[in-house]
């Protein structure tokens, strides 16, 4: 009643389903020939109007055959009903079907991100909005992601490598296809991963070469040094070497190959451990780049935010931090020494934790414990600490309850977290304190262009005034009395915000106004502030100790990317069934996970070090090439003093055996050991660049 037959046509034919992604008509048009509804010859208006039958049948791009029988019936009726001429039928007749997608490049090749969109999308706005024309723009660098998916890839291969060959994918039934047709028909079977090509080994060489056809790329022969591989036998034993290809192919067998720059065509095969990578500037907590898994085609599931496992030894620091902020210093003695921990007195549940090398080493200064990632002297400083007052120091991290079990065995990460969560934790570390929630969405717009939402992140301001108190931040003098309007802070004013005559009036306001950034971006930008959760001095003093830790500790292997600003922490699950490397400087956090989706150990020496550090050193190798040193400032409340290596007490200039260590001031006065600073007294000259030091 309301509307002509050509206005409800009109609403039908810009709303229906055309196939290949395209609602409506006119996105039809842009879809299978990059043209406006103006721009369309008479063949490939047909085209469009044979699809709503069967969109994704009669698509041209699903099956070109059936949609030129399509278009054919289209043109035979507008000819009887005189839309067209005879001419005008045979020339649209004539036109060859046109089978490519007119659509815009993908700029970026990252599923586990699109999947994480559409999920908050469809939360948000419900299931219909692939066709609303919402336009979502991320907070991810395409050359960062680029970069954590081939770091993520190439750390699992080579795993994947030194575990040995499992043999090929499957076998083809003889006899096998002689020609090039048959044998693409054939490998069409089989998914294409990424790096990683199917082929069919086609015949053995005399020269111990290999003979493949590779699946889109044609015949290719392989030399044997670069089939040649180890066979695997379980996750702790790889077997003898082989000898001959006969040994380790046979013609029929369908293998992947990964294409390598340097040496060509390798014999491969799709991993079976997993892996995660999550990298966030820690000022704002923008997710960069994550990569979720080797190939999200073989498996959605997105073990960056979705598996929580045991972080190891790379929660340690949280449990440090704790220990400064509650009497300790770098420098307090800490006996690595044996513990038993009873249940019920009996011998099976006695908990009687080790150092990973079943070695212990007595005395040990707290930043040692740290750097060799002592757990006998972890155990001890939690306990010292008090398990219940180091969750309550832990919990404004942003780490889930799940990774802080009330018991001892938190300190050695015997919690689970995701690896997303664990680079949330040490964004704070990096950023020198503050607490930043990871986000993912930056912006999202409707059809007309209108931003219907914009990230409320809260950016670290170093240089501003405290805002926002967080638990280990001291609280105002006085907080405002809403009685006495006389006693309000001052009040924001400005074209923003309305100049209230009194706390009742702005309260009142209050119950119906919520603007947000868009509406006050001038007020919200100095406002949306990251809380403060822990001093910049305890962050500091934990970002030096986990800089050793990449110098001569267990992150060693990092000192390769020449860099002295960075600093990080290994991780290894109890029976080595997650490795971990979280890392960073003042710009870039980045956590690297490796495990199998179904638990189990990942052999004899696959450790943080060795196993999920090589990971997070591709992608930092990429992100910081020809990037500044960012290292964390130093606080005016950090100082350096000499101390005795194995009494961690101050020690005399000169002294045998002694070293410089980072103390707080505040720490030292308290220790009665810096009388000579706290009046103000130099003695003699400190090395370069530590003009603070004491002696």
């Amino acid at each position: 009643q309301a509307f002509s037959k050509e206005d409800i046509l009109a609403l039908y034919l810009n709303k229906i389903f055309f196939g290949q992604r395209a609602y409506g008509i006119a996105a039809a048009a842009e879809v299978y020939f990059g043209k406006s509804l103006d721009q369309l010859s008479v063949a490939e208006a047909a085209t469009i109007a044979g699809i709503p039958k069967a969109p994704s049948l009669l698509n041209p791009v699903s099956d070109p055959v059936r949609a030129e029988e399509r278009r054919a019936y289209v043109l035979r009726r507008m000819l009887e009903l005189e839309f067209i001429d005879a001419e005008a039928y045979q020339q649209a007749m004539a036109t060859p079907v046109e089978s490519d997608l007119h659509v815009p490049a993908a700029e970026l090749d990252a599923p586990y991100i699109a999947e994480m969109v559409r999920t908050e999308m469809v939360t948000r706005f419900g299931t219909d909005i692939t066709s609303r024309g919402y336009r979502v723009t991320t907070t991810i660098d395409s050359h960062l992601q680029a970069s954590a998916d081939r770091a993520l890839r190439t750390a699992l291969l080579e795993y994947d490598r030194r575990h040995g060959y499992r043999g090929a994918a499957a076998h083809a039934d003889d006899p096998l296809p002689s020609d090039t047709a048959g044998q693409q028909r054939l490998l069409d079977a089989y998914p294409v991963h990424p790096d990683l090509y199917p082929a069919l080994v086609t015949r053995l060489n005399a020269d111990n070469s290999a003979t493949l056809f590779v699946h889109d790329i044609g015949e290719i022969t392989v030399p044997w040094v670069n089939l040649k591989w180890r066979r695997y036998v379980d996750d702790e034993t790889v077997g003898l070497a082989q000898q001959s290809v006969p040994e380790l192919l046979s013609a029929g067998d369908i293998v992947y190959l990964l294409r390598t720059v340097s040496r060509g065509w390798l014999l491969a095969q799709l991993p079976v451990v997993q892996g995660a990578l999550v990298a966030l500037d820690p000022l704002d907590g923008a997710t960069v780049a994550l990569s979720g898994g080797y190939d999200f085609f073989a498996s959605k599931f997105n073990r960056a935010v979705q598996a929580k496992r045991q972080p190891g030894s790379s929660f340690k620091p949280f449990v440090y931090s704790a220990a400064l902020e509650h009497g300790f210093t770098p420098a307090t003695i800490v006996n690595d020494a044996p513990v038993v921990f009873e249940n019920t007195g009996t011998d099976a549940d006695e908990w009687r934790p080790q150092n990973n090398s079943g070695e212990f080493y007595g005395p040990t200064r707290l930043r040692e414990g740290l750097v060799k990632s002592l757990n006998l002297v972890t155990i001890r400083v939690l306990l010292r600490t008090g398990v219940a007052r180091a969750i309550k120091y832990i919990s404004p991290f942003g780490l889930p309850d799940s990774v802080m079990p009330p018991n001892p065995t938190m300190a050695l990460g015997s919690g689970e977290a995701t690896p997303r969560d664990m680079a949330a934790g040490f964004a704070v570390f990096a950023n020198g304190g503050h607490r930043v929630e990871p986000y993912l969405i930056e912006r999202i717009e409707d059809a007309n262009g209108a931003v219907i939402f914009s990230a409320p992140a809260r950016t670290v301001c170093a240089s501003c005034a405290p805002r926002w108190f967080g638990p280990n931040e001291p609280q105002p003098e006085a907080l405002p009395d809403n009685d006495n309007p006389a006693s309000m802070l001052p009040m924001p004013t400005g074209p923003e915000i309305p100049a209230y005559l009194d706390a009742q009036e702005m309260i009142a306001h209050a119950q119906t106004w919520r603007p947000g950034a868009i509406d006050t971006p001038e007020f919200m930008s100095g406002t949306a502030r990251a809380p403060r959760i822990i001093t910049a001095e305890n962050a500091y003093l934990l970002y030096d100790m986990m800089r050793d830790v990449v110098r001569r500790g267990t992150g060693v292997r990092a000192r390769a990317l020449g860099r002295d600003d960075i600093a990080g922490k290994t991780g290894t699950s109890n029976d080595r069934r997650d490795a971990w490397f979280s890392g960073f400087n003042g710009q870039l956090v980045a956590t690297a996970w490796v495990g199998f989706d179904q638990e189990r150990s990942l052999g004899s020496r696959e450790e943080g070090g060795r196993t999920a550090l090589p990971m997070w050193m591709y992608f930092m190798a990429d992100a910081l090439r020809g990037v500044p040193e960012s290292p964390l400032t130093r606080p005016a409340g950090i100082v350096t003093a000499r101390i005795s290596a194995e009494t961690g007490q101050l020690a005399t200039a000169g002294g045998p055996g002694s070293i410089f260590e980072l103390f707080r001031e505040s720490d030292l006065e308290a220790l009665g050991m810096a009388s000579s600073a706290a009046a103000g007294r130099r003695l003699p000259a400190a090395p370069a660049g530590n003009e603070n030091e004491i002696f």
